[in-house]
């Protein structure tokens, strides 16, 4: 094999590893922990969490919280150990789709300090929503 072959054939290598390489076990860690954390605490305060969905006009709250608090949950986990991916990816992604726009309605607040709250949460959630959908796109180009 002629040197020019052989340094082609490396960086093909290296290239053909780089998109299937997940994204790095601290961002896994730190994304799939907290949200993981913020699923146990919705199972620990069920109760809690119930009424304040149903205080939010949230139908079937008392099914809906329960089984998005799950979504969280299993993405998270999926997230941290990067096993399915895209379904991991996509519980989570439909968790903050379907909760931060509800829950989070700051628009809606009268009081100013609530509204500042509730300003801060949608904005977070956001982000975390940016850096899943990069951890989608990641899962799908490892297909």
């Amino acid at each position: 094999m002629e040197p020019e072959q052989s340094l082609e054939s490396d960086q093909n290598r290296t290239l053909a590893k780089s998109t299937r390489d997940p994204p790095s076990l601290l961002s896994r860690i730190l994304i799939g922990g907290a949200l993981g954390y913020t699923a146990l605490k919705n199972f620990r305060q069920l109760d809690g969490q119930i009424a304040y969905a149903e205080s939010k006009g949230v139908p079937y709250a008392e099914m809906l919280v329960p089984f998005s608090s799950g979504l969280l949950a299993i993405g998270s986990l999926g997230v941290i150990l990067w096993r399915v991916p895209i379904v991991a990816t996509g519980a989570i992604a439909s968790f903050l789709l379907g909760v931060t726009p509800i829950m989070h309605d700051f628009w809606n607040e009268d009081d100013e300090q609530q509204r500042q709250v509730e300003m801060y949460q949608f904005v977070k959630n956001v982000v975390i929503l940016g850096a899943i959908i990069e951890f989608l796109y990641q899962g799908i180009k490892q297909r």
